[in-house]
């Protein structure tokens, strides 16, 4: 939700590509290589029937997505998915000096009109036989709704560029599948790095010290202030304590019980609640939902009728990543209208073709297997019930709660995130507070400790310390089943990926909300599974190479994971440094003259503006934030939110039938605040 959270989808590659919404440059300085004036001779369309292997003119090889076509023209291969806005493109330039040369080539080939500013270029880390990287971003305005970006990648003296020009909403759709063909492209006759075969080593006094040094340094580096995490190696915790402080500024230090929100880690939890009502015979993963919860409704009667319990949680069906309603109307909100929200939904892509994540389909999984535990009772009391009894109180899981109150009166974390300068502040919990009422889908506290518990359950199969069985491994093992394609080599179970890059089983899931990152990490082949819990938003850049490092020392993987973190520690400093460039902090006076004091969207309630001298902040009621001002390239102006972990909401000045507006989109959809009277007695 930061003005950085796009940056997950370069991290959850190990592609850093920080992919803000871009678009296409004015053509650097440096010329590129001559193209022949002759029209190059295209290929027709080709569409995949399936995800498949494919060659760039030079043979370098990627994958083509399931249902995308494709056609090369000269050096240039333009993959379209079955949205007609949007393209990826492969541009072969063996000839260029360097990668502004690249970059400019492909664009030029590709669209020789597009004069749009650079914004930033930055190195990324080397990867897949790549051995040098950049990254280039674009200025554009928000009502483009444009996603659009470059990289440029070596390998020996071979260069090649990719272009994505695509429009949000398909971009966001269909993220997985940009994925897939980006992290799948390598240079010609280049052999992938496996761990195939290899016996892990063990997680002795030595490595462990490893990890807690490479740990330390991401802190140092990205400015952590806290970590909680643990190792296991053999099925057994071989290290579970934390590194730094609870909170800036004070002395409390972080350990193994200390809590963190883990955030989405929580729906992997839940899904072993349906696990065991499975072997209870209360459900069937492939029944129908609507046998066991009748009420259960999307906004579509189709897909309604197609949703069976397993996938509740597979992110396979449709629907959308349409988080605003519950980030914004959450103080009234309770695990019923929860649910309710469902049925105002509609999928944006047909059923079972891509992967999107839908955290109030999570949530309903949560609640319709808890109505089936303690029938009759409050679904949320029912859930937090379910949870305790069949989940953390087997698993010893003693601290761990849903209880905000509890938690935040113990041994806790404080959230973290950067200010509009770069400085780090401890952040607000309110806007974490929105959980709650879907807390199945991410609502847990937990230690590193606690956390750990549960990895050692999944590395045993259903079985816990004590020998007795907690589920069936049949039921536990269906969870992994995969569902749908997130990447090149990993898929989404239920609530759960499997990662396969590197030609080993690695099941792992992470968590993000305001402050608090997490992942949670096991080898099933090996016994060695790793809990990682950070207390800033920077943390998130950590646990891509965690998890790298972690599987460096266990097979003497290649030495890359430093690298990885040193780069997306300087993304982050520069990223934050180019938005900053632009924002006008306190806003623009004229601009805020010119604003309403209360709005009101349909969706998303009111928004009230009050003014500070020459602050503004806008208060939606179940939180409030300092706002920037920025003049976009289209003569737009928007008005950006600014406080730590509630940075980045962006609203668009507007007008409606003559009343004053602001537009707020996600990738997906948009919500127009009209103004309105202020209430009596109130502003």
């Amino acid at each position: 939700m930061s003005r950085l959270s796009r940056l997950v989808f370069a991290l959850s590659l190990c592609l850093a590509v920080s992919a803000p919404r871009l678009f296409a440059q004015a053509a650097p300085a440096t010329q590129p290589p001559a193209i022949s004036k002759a029209a190059p001779i295209a290929t027709a369309a080709e569409r995949a029937a399936a995800d498949s292997p494919r060659t760039t003119p030079a043979g370098a090889t990627f994958t083509i997505p399931s249902g995308w076509s494709m056609t090369t023209r000269g050096p240039m291969v333009v993959l379209e998915p079955p949205e007609p806005d949007s393209h990826l493109v492969i541009v072969d330039v063996p000839g260029a000096k360097d990668s502004d040369a690249a970059i400019a080539a492909a664009w030029a080939a590709y669209r020789p009109e597009a004069k749009r500013p650079l914004k930033l270029m930055q190195p990324q880390a080397a990867l897949n036989g790549w051995e040098e990287r950049k990254f280039y971003e674009y200025e554009t305005s928000p009502n483009e709704r444009a996603t659009v970006f470059g990289q440029a990648w070596r390998a020996n003296t071979y260069w090649v560029a990719i272009l994505v020009d695509a429009t949000d909403p398909t971009f966001e759709k269909r993220a997985a599948q940009f994925r897939l063909s980006m992290a799948s492209l390598r240079p010609k006759g280049y052999q992938r790095e496996s761990f195939a075969g290899k016996k892990a080593h063990p997680l002795d006094e030595k490595r462990i010290a490893m990890m807690k040094d490479f740990v330390a340094s991401g802190m140092q580096q990205l400015g952590v202030p806290g970590v909680g995490f643990s190792l296991i190696d053999g099925g057994k915790v071989v290290f579970e304590s934390g590194l730094g402080v609870k909170e800036l500024g004070k002395p409390d230090k972080v350990d193994a019980d200390t809590l963190f929100i883990a955030a989405s880690n929580t729906k992997a939890m839940t899904t072993l609640l349906l696990a065991e009502l499975v072997d209870e015979k209360k459900l069937r993963w492939d029944q129908p939902v609507t046998e066991v919860y009748p009420a259960f409704k999307l906004g579509d009667a189709a897909t309604t009728s197609q949703v069976l319990v397993k996938h509740l949680i597979c992110a396979c069906t449709g629907m959308p990543r349409q988080d605003m309603e519950w980030l914004f109307e959450y103080r009234e909100a309770t695990p019923a209208s929860a649910m309710k929200l469902l049925a105002t939904m509609q999928p944006t892509s047909r059923f079972g073709e891509v992967f999107q994540y839908s955290n109030l389909m999570a949530a309903a999984a949560g609640y319709i297997g808890a109505s089936l535990t303690y029938p009759g009772k409050e679904p949320g009391a029912a859930y937090d019930e379910a949870m305790r009894t069949r989940v953390f109180e087997p698993l010893g899981m003693t601290n761990t709660t849903f209880d905000f109150s509890r938690a935040l009166k113990g041994n806790v974390a404080q959230p973290h995130a950067e200010d509009v300068d770069g400085k780090l502040r401890r952040a607000r919990m309110d806007l974490n507070e929105s959980v709650v009422p879907v807390r199945p889908a991410g609502g847990v506290w937990t230690s590193a400790h606690d956390l750990s518990k549960y990895v050692q359950m999944e590395l045993a199969k259903g079985v816990l310390p004590s020998g007795k069985r907690l589920v069936s491994e049949e039921n536990l093992l269906a969870r992994r089943a995969p569902q749908i394609l997130v990447g090149e080599d990993v898929s989404y179970g239920m609530a759960l990926m499997v990662d396969k890059r590197w030609g080993i089983p690695i099941l792992r899931h992470g968590g993000d909300l305001a402050g608090y990152h997490s992942d949670m990490i096991w080898f099933p082949d090996h016994g060695v599974g790793a809990v990682i819990l950070t207390n800033a938003d920077a943390g998130a850049a950590l646990r891509g190479p965690f998890l790298r490092r972690l599987a460096e020392i266990l097979f003497d993987g290649k030495p890359e994971a430093e690298e990885q973190l040193r780069v997306a520690a300087a993304q982050r400093k520069a990223q934050i440094a180019k938005e900053r460039e632009r924002l006008v902090v306190p806003p623009d006076p004229g601009e805020a003259a010119r604003l309403a004091t209360r709005y009101v969207s349909k969706g998303l309630g009111e928004l009230n503006v009050t003014k500070q001298g020459p602050n503004v902040v806008f208060d939606v009621g179940e939180w409030r934030s300092n706002v920037a001002s920025r003049k976009n390239d289209d003569g737009t102006t928007s008005f950006i939110t600014i406080d730590p972990t509630l940075d980045g909401f962006t609203f668009v000045v507007s007008e409606r039938e003559g009343k004053r507006g602001l537009v707020l989109r996600d990738a997906q959809h948009e919500y127009m605040f009209v103004e309105e009277p202020a209430k009596a007695g109130g502003s």
